[in-house]
Order: C-alpha cells, then sequence, then structure tokens
C-alpha cells in the first residue's frame, strides 16, 4: 500500500499553481478539452457507468459501506460527486485546491479491513482510500466513463482523446497523483484499464453488487433510470464485471435506439440546458460578473447548491 500522503499533495499542488497562467480560469480554461468534454450533460449518461467501475474495487466498495449513507441516497451520491469533480475543473485555482484537500483531508479518515475475500484481496486485508492504486483506478474510471459518454453523441478524434488525457493528468495532480504514476498515453492509459478489468484487482461481493442494483434502479430517489440508460450502461461495462454485478445482456434494440436518436436530439439542446451550470458560472467569472438565475438552478441540479463551493465565484 502507498499512500498519498498531504505532503504529497501540496507537492503537486506547487507545481499546478506554478503552470497556471490565469488562476481566475483554474487548471484549465475555457479553451481546453477539458472544459469542452466537461461542460456536457451528455456526461450524465457515463455516470453509472463510472459509479460501478468505482464499486468493482473492493476497497471502494468497502469504504462506502463502512463511512457512508450515500448510495441510499442516489441523489446525495450524485450531488456530492460533481460538486469535487465540477469544482476542481471549472473553478479557480484556490477554490479547485480547496476542493482537493477537503477531500483528502476527508479519506484520511476512511480506513479498515476487509471482511471476507473479494476478487484477488483477502478477509482482512486493509483499505486506506488516499492509497494510491485506487486513487488511480477511480481518477481512471472518471476519465475514461467520460470519453465513452461524449463520444457517444459528439465527435472525438483520436488527437482529441490524447489532449483530454494529458490535460486531465491535472486532475489527477489533485488527487495527489504525479503525472510518473499514469500511464504515459492515451494507448497506455486504455490498456491500463483493460488491464484491470480482467485483474484480480477488480472484484465484486454481494454488497457491492447490492449497490450496483440500487445505482441502476434510482432506489431512494424519484429519478428513475429508464431501461434505454441500463442497456447503455451494462454494454458499457466489461462483459466479466457485468456479469460480477448480474446484469443482464443489454437490450440491443433498446442500445440501437439510443445510439441513433441521442446525438440527434442532444445537439439540438440550447446551450442553458445542454453545457452544465458550473461552465456557466466559470465563463461568468471571467467576464467579471455573478452566475445568472438560470445558471445557479443549473448547478444547483448537478451538485446540489447555487454556486461553486470553497470561495466566491
Amino acid at each position: 500500500m502507498e499512500l498519498v500522503s498531504r505532503a504529497d499533495l501540496e507537492s503537486q499542488f506547487a507545481s499546478l499553481a506554478g503552470n497556471c497562467p490565469d488562476p481566475r480560469a483554474g487548471l484549465f480554461g475555457p479553451r481546453s478539452l477539458a472544459w469542452r468534454v466537461s461542460r456536457e450533460s451528455a456526461l450524465f449518461l457515463g455516470a453509472g457507468r463510472a459509479a460501478l467501475l468505482q464499486l468493482a474495487h473492493p476497497w471502494v466498495a468497502r469504504a462506502i459501506a463502512d463511512h457512508s449513507t450515500v448510495l441510499k441516497r442516489p441523489i446525495a451520491r450524485f450531488h456530492n460527486t460533481f460538486r469535487i469533480v465540477f469544482t476542481m475543473i471549472f473553478g479557480s485555482l484556490d477554490q479547485a485546491l480547496a476542493a482537493a484537500r477537503y477531500l483528502h483531508a476527508l479519506h484520511t479518515r476512511i480506513r479498515g479491513a476487509l471482511p471476507e475475500p473479494v476478487g484477488g484481496w483477502q478477509s482482512g486485508s486493509p483499505y486506506e482510500a488516499n492509497d494510491l492504486d485506487a486513487l488511480r483506478w477511480v481518477f481512471a474510471t472518471l476519465v475514461d466513463s467520460a470519453v465513452l459518454a461524449y463520444a457517444t453523441v459528439l465527435p472525438l478524434s483520436d488527437p482529441d482523446r490524447e489532449q483530454y488525457y494529458q490535460e486531465m493528468k491535472r486532475f489527477a495532480a489533485l488527487f495527489g497523483i504525479s503525472g510518473s504514476a499514469l500511464p504515459a498515453d492515451w494507448p497506455a492509459f486504455t490498456a491500463y484499464t483493460d488491464d484491470m478489468a480482467a485483474s484480480a484487482q477488480l472484484g465484486v461481493n454481494s454488497a457491492a453488487r447490492a449497490m450496483g442494483q440500487a445505482i441502476l434502479s434510482g432506489a431512494g430517489s424519484w429519478i428513475h433510470p429508464p431501461r434505454w440508460y441500463r442497456a447503455l450502461t451494462a454494454g458499457w461495462l466489461p462483459p466479466r464485471l457485468r456479469n460480477d454485478f448480474s446484469l443482464s445482456e443489454p437490450d440491443r434494440g433498446a442500445l440501437d435506439r439510443a445510439r441513433r436518436w441521442l446525438p440527434r436530439v442532444y445537439t439540438t439542446l440550447p446551450p442553458a440546458v445542454r453545457f452544465v451550470g458550473p461552465y456557466h458560472e466559470a465563463l461568468a467569472r471571467l467576464r467579471n460578473r455573478p452566475p445568472g438565475p438560470l445558471t445557479r438552478r443549473n448547478t444547483c441540479f448537478w451538485i446540489g447548491e447555487f454556486t461553486l463551493p470553497f470561495g466566491n465565484p
């Protein structure tokens, strides 16, 4: 186990701050692929997949079972995830670093042991949320699922994928993950995700399976994912993990229909709806304006708050 310490985190911050030309724009800015991809509300298409892939890591699943109640409140989990992610991407430099410090401090309190064997892990194996390998996997699920979701509705070339991945290494640094601990380029990154999916590092027990089923059913929430969304999620999972989560083979008819109509419908949406509120808020900040009422409502939908946290935009 290799833990990311607070000193490791601050070392990454020093490098990020030293290479940030406009702290108001944060670590990426309006010309970046990170903003171009992350502003799309279509990223929600990959949210279920990312959540299941994270649960497939026994440490992540156990940590959630031991230290969180948000899986009983899917909307809270949705808001908690996007509140941190969008602040890191669309927030100012100070906001992004504050969000990262908050997450690291939260993770320092999350530790325990596996109560039973799962995958290649023995009963009693210790886990800690700030473990480098676990953090790297969570980062990978977010990046890989975002690319899948984006490419479902909008074109994304191979050079774009490469640029997006290289930019998102700055996002990884906010977890305390150094560039040297990540695959060098997009092909190496996809090889890493494929290897992980086939490895004993991942495994699904009955608790993780129940969590996954709750997420896809929208248990405890007024939002119930439609059939086509569940088909997309199942179709995007590696077959081994799809079986481990007891998901049936995706409905190919629903899957094909979704892949046909989603791009046509999505590209007709007005920017106020298509682009997430935190992106609009970031643009307003760069114009020295407060976010408007529609942006505030949009942002609240995504993060449960009317503005990005950890500072005044």
